[in-house]
């Protein structure tokens, strides 16, 4: 078994083989520091799934019929049940596509594609790169970006 300790802007990581296990400072913002983690790992593929808490989290929501975004911003503590999603390249950039889920004090749930969230206690991640790169495209029919297999 590999394993390496890593460290970069807000977030300290464990290599193990080729699966990574994230942890994200504390006040961090989420997609800026996990992002900061692709572009060191040099990671262009693959999957990511997360747990923690949040103080305050920006949801976006697609609207298919206008093709646009709608987006709200939710300042309150909130526990991450779950982020899933993946990691691309748009346009030559590494990018990060995540979804969330938050649990509110009251014991109910907003649910959205996250745009950023400021971690307030803990955030864990574990990555699942891919050994390939993969390549999104908007779809101008639909408005949003996808897989394009021929890049």
């Amino acid at each position: 078994m590999e394993i390496q300790n890593l460290k970069g802007n807000n977030w300290l990581a464990r290599k193990v083989n080729s699966v990574y296990i994230v942890s994200i400072n504390n006040h961090s913002n989420v997609v800026e520091a996990l992002t900061d983690f692709i572009q060191n790992q040099r990671i262009y593929a693959g999957e990511v799934t997360g747990i923690g808490a949040v103080s305050e989290a920006t949801l976006r929501f697609f609207n298919p019929i206008k093709k646009n975004y709608v987006d709200k911003t939710f300042n309150e503590q909130m526990e991450i049940s779950n982020i899933s999603g993946n990691v691309s390249e748009i346009a030559g950039k590494q990018t990060l596509h995540l979804h969330i889920t938050l649990g509110r004090e009251d014991y109910t749930a907003l649910a959205g594609h996250l745009l950023e969230a400021k971690i307030s206690g803990a955030g864990e991640f574990i990555f699942y790169p891919l050994d390939t790169r993969m390549v999104k495209t908007k779809n101008e029919d639909i408005g949003i970006n996808f897989y394009d297999f021929e890049k």
